[in-house]
């Protein structure tokens, strides 16, 4: 994405795109008054001016195409406009909110091309926003999580990161350095009388206590991924154990094909459900057995990647099939490939066997009973789930880092502070000592974007945004 210079008008519209109740069209850049202005009307048909009118305030009138002879009224509007820098990109912006055909939408944003605006690209808003100073670029980016949220969780993580919970911490982080950093300079200015402003073993504590905040928040990357994207779940177990079942009984809707015939899913299935505002994303897998079929061969090699994969592992199992000593080996197996998983053992079709019978076979497995095809036990699995995902995770309320990007300048930044850390054993010079600080003060001003200068690096981030925000 190209990053133009934030001096021309540009307009988007900032709804979903297609037929609804009403659309909304944003128009921000120094002339957006103008623009609005040279086709917004009041309801008779008089020119409005909208620059002498408090900002956030809203106008109703119309919007006309052509002169006051022939001129041709598009529709009846919403006008809302916001000064700056009181608004979200920190420029004069206004509004629109028109009526939802498609065909309207499309001939508004027409005219106000015509009147001096351009399309604005991809996240551009924000961008502005960012430049702009409204926000860093770790909260900008948390905009774009906010709009992609699809679970209680991860629309409070985005919420508070947008509202600067992340960012906050960085700077804390940014600015004990940075203190020592100075201290360091400042001894290399005076480095003839052999003087010493940084005490190392105060910089030693400090470092360590950094190192500390540093691996907490990298650490609840892992976590933090899943809220953003969706917990894995694999369903695994034998053929006809009832997988594809569970996975529609979850989803209440016919997603996978039920069959009688074992080896019927050759592939893996998901899709998502979120459960009390924690967004799971379920996975049936090919029934684990040995198989001379080539396809089925692949669908269980597929099986087990998906344990490899997964945050949590179902192990699900036909209680009138399977006995306890069946299912030893097979749970032996399939941790063999968890990959720090939490194994989940689930007996299904409970309605062929008495519960009590079942509870004392397969006691020792800690093992919840259910019924997939009659929904008994349902409810109870869920509520397993939803435990099983707090017991992983840090309080959600506390600062948890969803970002890739912001994850590897979290560890790029540990990465130096260790050598920092192994300098200072080594009694090295103070001068490599300020070299491995400033380091470490880049890779932290990288999250929240304060000494960001790379158009390549705004456009990618940024690029990823829909259009209108």
């Amino acid at each position: 994405m190209y990053v133009p210079p934030n001096t021309d008008t540009i307009a988007a519209l900032a709804t979903a795109h297609g037929t609804a109740a009403i659309a909304v069209i944003r128009i921000s850049g120094p002339q957006a008054f103008d623009v609005v202005e040279s086709v917004f009307r009041s309801r008779k048909g008089k020119p409005k001016t909208l620059r002498n009118k408090p900002g956030h305030t809203a106008h109703f009138g119309i919007i006309v195409e052509g002169n006051a002879e022939d001129a041709v009224i598009l529709d009846e509007v919403l006008v809302t406009i916001f000064k700056n820098p009181h608004s979200y990109t920190g420029e004069d912006s206004v509004e629109i909110s028109c009526h939802g055909s498609v065909f309207i939408q499309q001939q508004l944003l027409q005219l106000l091309y015509r009147h001096g605006c351009r399309p604005a690209q991809p996240g551009e808003f924000t961008l502005r926003a960012f430049l702009n100073g409204k926000f860093d670029l770790s909260q900008a980016e948390a905009v774009a999580d906010l709009i992609a949220s699809q679970s209680g969780a991860a629309h409070q993580v985005a919420m508070q990161q947008m509202r600067g919970g992340f960012s906050n911490k960085i700077q804390i982080l940014r600015d004990e350095l940075m203190n020592f950093a100075s201290l360091i300079e400042l001894e290399l200015d005076f480095s003839e009388e052999d003087v010493e402003f940084a005490n190392r073993d105060e910089l030693r504590q400090l470092l360590w206590k950094i190192q500390r905040l540093i691996q907490r928040l990298i650490d609840s990357f892992e976590v933090g991924n899943v809220i953003k994207n969706g917990i894995p779940v694999a369903i695994v177990g034998k053929p006809n154990a009832g997988k594809s079942t569970l996975l529609n009984t979850l989803l209440d809707e016919e997603r996978a094909i039920v069959s009688d015939i074992p080896g019927t899913t050759r592939d893996t299935i998901e899709d998502e459900i979120t459960i009390d505002g924690v967004l799971f994303r379920f996975i049936d897998t090919a029934g684990l057995r040995s198989t001379t079929d080539t396809i089925e061969s692949i669908g269980v090699s597929r099986s087990l990647e998906q344990i490899r994969q997964s945050a949590i592992v179902i192990y699900l199992f036909d209680v009138h099939e399977m006995t306890r000593a069946e299912l030893m080996p097979a749970l032996d197996e399939v941790k063999s490939y968890i990959n720090g998983a939490q194994l989940l053992v689930v007996g299904n079709k409970i309605d062929k066997e008495d519960i009590a019978t079942a509870q004392r076979e397969f006691a020792e497995f800690d093992t919840l009973f259910i019924s997939a095809k009659e929904h008994y036990g349902i409810d109870d699995l869920q509520q397993k789930l939803v435990s099983l995902f707090d017991s992983r995770t840090v309080n959600i309320t506390e600062t948890i880092v969803t970002n890739a990007r912001h994850a590897d300048a979290l560890r790029r930044t540990n990465g130096a502070i260790e050598r920092i850390i192994n300098g200072m054993g080594m009694n090295i010079p103070g001068d490599l000592l300020a070299q491995d600080i400033r380091e470490a003060l880049v890779y932290l001003s990288e999250i929240t974007g304060q000494q960001i200068t790379s158009d390549d690096l705004l456009g990618n981030i940024f690029g990823k945004f829909c259009i209108g925000k």
